[in-house]
C-alpha cells in the first residue's frame, strides 16, 4: 500500500513538473514574440516619426513654396495694373496728341477759308474798273500776297504814292477793315542799282520809306487801324529776277502787301478744344 501510494506521488510529481515545463515554454514562446512584436511597434514607431518629420518639413517647404506663390501672384498683380496704369496713360497721352493734331487741322482748314474768301475778295474788287498785269494776288501757305509794281505806286527814285496807286489801295483797305483780325505787313523791295540822294541814303532806305508810304496811305486815307499795319523795307537782296536786265530790274521794283492772322489769335484758335 505504501509502495503504490508512493508511486502514485511520485507519478503526480513527475506528471506536475511535465506539465509547468511546457507551460514554460509557452510562456518564453509567448515572450519572445512579445517582445519581437515590441521591437517591431519601436521599429514602426520610429519609421512614423521620420515620416512625421518629413511631412512636417514637406509642410513648411509646402508654406514658404505657397507663400512665394502668393507674392509672385501679388507682384504680377501689381504689375499688371501698372502696365496697365501705364497703357491708359499712353493712350491718354495719344488721344491728347491727336486732339491736339486735329486742333492744327481745323485751325489750318479755318485759316485756309478765311484766306481763299480774302484772296476771291481781294481779287474781285480789285478786277472792278482796274485790269493791270501790275497787280497781282496769291494765296502761298495760308497767307495773302498782293504784289504791286512800283512803277504803279511811284516815280524812279520816289517814295511818293501815286493817284492810280491810291485807287488800288483803297480798294485793299476795304477788304482789310472787313476782316480786323488780320494783320497787314507791307514790305518795300528795290533793284540793284545804287541810290543815294539827299534825303536816301542807300536802297534800304528807299525800300523802308516806300513801305511806310503805303502804310500811311492805309492808315491815313483809309482808316485802317494802325496797329493791325506793320511796314518793313527787304531793300535789293530778295529779287525775284535777275538784275542784269531792265525787265528783270522793273520786276524786282515791288511793294508786297501781305494779309495773315494775328498770331495771338491764331494760338487762341489752337487751343480751342476740337469738336
Amino acid at each position: 500500500m505504501k509502495k503504490i501510494l508512493l508511486i502514485t506521488i511520485t507519478m503526480s510529481v513527475l506528471l506536475s513538473s511535465c506539465v509547468s515545463t511546457k507551460k514554460y515554454t509557452d510562456l518564453e514562446s509567448q515572450y519572445g514574440k512579445t517582445k519581437q512584436d515590441l521591437v517591431d511597434a519601436k521599429a514602426d514607431l520610429q519609421s512614423c516619426l521620420v515620416e512625421k518629420d518629413h511631412l512636417a518639413s514637406l509642410n513648411e517647404i509646402l508654406k514658404e513654396d505657397k507663400s512665394r506663390s502668393l507674392q509672385q501672384v501679388e507682384n504680377l498683380t501689381v504689375l499688371t495694373q501698372s502696365s496697365s496704369d501705364n497703357i491708359k496713360e499712353v493712350i491718354a497721352q495719344l488721344s491728347e496728341k491727336d486732339k491736339y493734331i486735329n486742333g492744327i487741322r481745323d485751325a489750318m482748314t479755318r485759316k485756309d477759308s478765311i484766306n481763299l474768301a480774302l484772296a476771291f475778295q481781294l481779287k474781285k474788287d480789285l478786277a472792278a474798273g482796274i485790269q493791270d498785269e501790275d497787280i497781282q494776288i496769291e494765296v502761298e501757305k495760308t497767307v495773302v500776297y498782293i504784289s504791286i509794281a512800283d512803277k504803279m505806286l511811284f516815280k524812279s527814285g520816289s517814295a511818293v504814292v501815286s493817284d492810280r496807286a491810291k485807287e488800288v489801295l483803297g480798294k485793299v483797305a476795304t477788304v482789310v477793315n472787313s476782316k480786323p483780325e488780320m494783320e497787314v505787313q507791307v514790305e518795300g523791295y528795290t533793284d540793284n542799282v545804287s541810290i543815294n540822294t539827299k534825303c536816301m541814303k542807300d536802297n534800304w532806305d528807299l525800300s523802308v520809306a516806300r513801305a511806310t508810304a503805303v502804310v500811311r496811305v492805309l492808315q491815313n486815307d483809309y482808316a485802317v487801324n494802325p496797329g493791325r499795319l506793320i511796314a518793313a523795307g527787304r531793300s535789293e537782296f530778295v529779287p525775284l529776277a535777275s538784275n542784269d536786265t531792265p525787265d528783270g530790274r522793273s520786276t524786282n521794283r515791288r511793294t508786297r502787301i501781305v494779309i495773315l492772322p494775328k498770331l495771338d489769335q491764331f494760338f487762341d484758335i489752337l487751343e480751342q478744344k476740337p469738336e
